[in-house]
This record gives C-alpha cells, structure tokens and sequence, in this order.
C-alpha cells in the first residue's frame, strides 16, 4: 500500500511516523514545498529574541532523520500542484528544478497547514513589513534586525504571536507599538480578564492602541484609521491564520462551518481513503455544539497520530478538544481551558463566574498572586472554562482545570482534590481549591458572588443597595468601590445595627476572603440578600477603572 502525505510539518510527520509503526511494509512519502520540516512553530518569536540561540534547534529533524528511523521518503521543496482523486495521483513540482512529475497513491493525507491572514492593506508587501509562520519567515526577521537595526517597531494583532513577538523585539531594545482593532486585547479571554491583564501592561510601559487599524504602511510609518501616524522601521502583522483548504477542494473535500476540513474522528474525510489533520481542519469541542478552528501544535501532533493510526487499522479516535492554550508576556502567564463567558452563556448555561485572586505559594517562598476565573453551570455544577493571568504556578493549575473539565467535574469537588503541597510549590489550599470553594458557595451554599460588571450595572440602574468595604480605613480612603462605605471586618458585629437587613449588599475586601467572612456574618445575622464581590477592591480597580459599560 502506498501512502502520500501532503505537508511535513507537526501533522503530517505524526502522521506518517504512527503509520510506519503499525505497519512496516508501508510505502510512505511525504511533499513539502518549504525546506523545513517538523519544526516548532512556537518557538519561532524566541529564536528571533535571541532567548533560543540557533534555529536549528527549532528544526531538529531533516529529511534523512526520518528515512534513517522511519524509512519514509520527505521530499521538501515539492509542491504538490493537483490531485486526481478518481485516478489517485497527484502532481508535484520539484520547486528547485522546476521538473513537474506524478505520482500514485492508495491513501493520502491532506496536512497544508494554515496561511497568515492579511488584511487589504497598502504597504503590507514591503521588505520591513512581516508574518511569522515559518523558520523562513523568523530568519527573514531576524536578518532585517540585524542588518538593519530597527529602533521602532509596530506589531498589528494582540493574539499569541503578537504578544511573544513584543516580547521579543524589546528585549532587543526595539520600541514598540500594538495595534489592536478590536476594544479589548487578546482573542483567547473574556473582556474582564483580558483588561486585568491590560492594566499589569500598563504598569509595565507597553503602548497599545485598541480599535485602532492600519490604513497604510510606507517605507518608516504606519498610518492609522484615527489619522494618527506612527513611526516604525519595521511592522510585524500577527493578524491571524486560516486553514489551507485550496488544494483539498479541488477534489470535491468538504469544508466544515468554520472553513476548514470538516473530518470525522478518525480523520477521515467525506472522500474515502483521504485523511486530513493539523491547521487545515476544524475539530469537535467537548462542550460547544459546533466545530470549532483551533489551530495549536498538540493538537495537530494529536490529528496527525490519530491519522496515522486510523488509515492503517487502528483503533484511535478522536475525542475532542476544549480549547486550551497558554504562553508566555515578560513575567507573566496568560491561560486558559475550555468555554469563555460569552461561549458558556450562548451555549445555553446559566452561568455562575468567580474570580478568584491567591498567590501561587506562601510570601515566604516567593509566592506572587495569579488572578483566576473560573465559569461553572448553575443548573449542573460543573466546571466550564477557566482563564489565568499570573507570574508562577498557572500550567500546573491550568492543566489541572483542563483535566477536571475534560471528565466533566463538578465545583464542590475541587475542594476534594489531593493536589501535592509543601511550601515551595503551592498554599496548604491551593488556587485551585480556592476555586472551587467560592463556586460551590456561590451555588450550593447560598454565598452567591457578585462580578464588577454587574455591580456596575447594578449602579449605572440606581438600584438601591449597600456595599461594604471590610478592610481597614486607610486601605479604603486608598482605593475604593464607589459607593461604598467602609466596615472593618473586626468591626462589622458592632455596626449590624446601623445596616438595613432586607436591602440587596455588597461585601468586598482586597480580593475576596475578608469580603466572604463578613457576608457570612451577615447571612447568620438575618441578612437576605448579599453578595462578595469577585476578585474583590483588586480586580474592580484593575478592570472598572473608568467605571464605564462595556458590552
């Protein structure tokens, strides 16, 4: 049996690697058209910083790797042109030489991997105008910078590769400016979430610009839509990827509600004996009804075994996905797993939310706070998706929530986890029990909590309220709720009296545990309605700031 895979980068060198090992016999070969095969992707920005200090170390593989271990013929620099799905052949061209030549297979798997979304800009071909999506498109970069010696730079796009690539190029002592089109920063958190990482860039000096566009590029300035003109000697777009599909509909493959291949879970497409994998396909997601485009490196290792193993027999399948992703902004941390708010709410949840502020071990051991927030389903109680923004400690959590949503956990039994403690690694209740904690409060035991934004639209309706700041005095006149009246906590028994028991009231301290004390004393006091706002004084102040509406 002959197998032809088309692409050799993470999904197809899995795939045709899985099928080597189930059957030996096997005659594989993958094309490729660039030169590089089974790199990493994501260590492109790093290599480009100088953090890794070779490229070669981000394409460790070659060609003869894989006929040495694998006996599978790689052919880069091979673009496969056409395929006759009825005669199974395919045609290539051998881009060095320009020899067009055919070729026949029994099964084929599609692994084309996504292209670089740009939008319709002027200016967007010029030489100091980048993607990055290859090791060709980082040695490119990072040729210019060190011939060139940019000094300003303008990063479009606030997803993963523009925030890595800011990293980045400041490290090289690059001034840079991030221009965003939408009104809040990074497409993979919730609004709340992505301003609380916003208000730490801030702090840090980082210039971004949000629904703000590119109108056109010239040799040293962006133009912009606000007819702000920006210097930059080099523009980096991070505006996207799309599946590469051209060459799968030519033989009639079917394309899925997201635009990419639409398969089954062994791969397999509409058309029999053609398997695609990777970037080019769209995948199931464990709690959302519709497919979902997820384009991430594990998830195309995962396709491309499962492939693999599929067209020669085997048993794997695909289960699904649920959206988890992390990576790395200077000191910080950015994850998160499964539904976001407005997923969890469009899906049909009642949605229970939770900001949760604790530090990832003690003071003592140098513990520095994460910020976590956390989506549970009122009706069921289980967990739904989880965002972090911390320094230390969040890929241990986040995978921990990612395994508890996978088997459908329920929030009470967080708390239950025997998760490893000593000093140096976490808190005797770790973050994540704290998570659960306050969701099973807020939805088994009568403690709802109540989210700034709620809050804020509690006040912008001049609902009547009361809102109780239980921290001490100095603290308050600091920084403060509106509206609010200050409470020490140590106080609070003495002042009951002077508090209406039947008007709706807001507990909070500096990020959640003093504010839930209290509303506990007022519930057993007699009090009806009360609520601990989320993530407390902290978060309010880092994501309310402009006491603004935001949808």
């Amino acid at each position: 049996m002959k197998l032809i895979v088309i692409g050799a980068v993470a999904a197809g060198t899995s795939a045709a690697a899985k099928a080597r090992r189930n059957q030996d016999d096997l005659d594989i070969v993958i094309y490729e058209k660039d030169q590089d095969i089974s790199y990493s992707g994501c260590g492109l920005p790093y290599f480009i910083g100088e953090e890794v200090e070779s490229i070669d170390q981000l394409t460790p593989r070659n060609p003869a790797f894989f006929k040495k271990k694998y006996n599978i013929d790689i052919h880069t620099g091979h673009l496969v042109m056409g395929i006759n799905y009825q005669e199974k052949k395919v045609s290539v061209k051998n881009l060095a030489t320009d020899e067009v030549f055919t070729d026949t297979f029994d099964k084929l798997v599609i692994a084309t991997g996504a292209k670089t979304s740009l939008p319709p800009i002027e200016g967007v071909d010029l030489s100091h105008v980048f993607s990055l999506r290859t090791p060709a498109n980082a040695r490119r970069i990072k040729a210019f910078i060190d011939h060139e010696q940019p000094k300003e730079a303008v990063i479009v796009g606030t997803g993963f590769i523009g925030f890595e690539m800011l990293e980045n190029l400041m490290a090289l002592d690059i001034k840079v400016t991030i221009v965003e089109m939408m009104d809040k920063i990074t497409p993979n958190l919730d609004r709340d979430m992505a301003d609380y990482l916003e208000a730490l860039l801030i702090k840090k000096k980082i210039t971004i610009m949000k629904e703000t566009t590119v109108t056109k590029v010239d040799n040293h300035q962006v133009a912009l839509n606000t007819g702000e003109v920006l210097n930059a000697d080099m523009v980096i777009m991070a505006t996207g990827v799309k599946p590469n599909v051209d060459l799968a509909q030519t033989i009639g493959v079917e394309l899925g509600t997201t635009g990419a291949i639409k398969v089954d879970n062994k791969m397999e497409t509409n058309l029999s004996d053609v398997y695609a994998c990777g970037d080019c396909i769209e995948t199931n997601h464990l709690l959302a009804q519709d497919a979902v485009y997820r384009p991430l490196g594990s998830t195309a290792n995962k396709t491309g075994r499962i492939a693999g193993d599929a067209l020669t027999g085997g048993s794997l399948r695909f289960k699904g996905i649920i959206g988890t992703s992390i990576y790395k902004l200077f000191d910080l941390t950015i994850a998160n797993t499964g539904l976001n708010e407005r997923e969890a709410r469009r899906e049909g949840y009642d949605v229970v939310i939770s900001h949760n502020i604790k530090p990832d071990k003690p003071a003592y051991f140098g513990g520095t706070e994460m910020c976590i927030k956390s989506i549970a389903d009122q009706t069921s109680g289980k967990l739904l998706g989880v965002q972090i923004v911390g320094r230390e400690g969040v890929d241990k959590r986040i995978d921990i929530f990612a395994t508890l949503i996978t088997y459908g956990a329920t929030v009470d039994e967080l708390f239950h986890l025997d998760l490893a403690y000593a000093p140096p690694f976490s808190t005797t209740k770790d973050p994540v029990h704290y998570s659960g904690m306050i969701l099973d409060n807020a939805i088994n035991k009568g403690r709802p909590v109540k989210t700034a934004q709620s809050l804020l639209e509690d006040q912008k309706d001049e609902r009547p309220m009361q809102i109780i700041d239980t921290r001490a005095e100095e603290q308050f006149y600091k920084a403060c709720v509106d509206g609010a009246i200050n409470i020490p906590h140590a106080l609070i028994r003495d002042k009951i009296k002077d508090l209406d028991k039947h008007l709706p009231t807001v507990t909070y301290c500096n990020s959640g545990t003093t504010g839930n004390a209290v509303q506990n004393i007022l519930l057993n006091h007699g009090f009806t309605n009360v609520s601990n706002l989320s993530g407390g004084n902290k978060f309010y102040q880092a994501t309310c700031k402009n006491k603004q509406l935001k949808d």
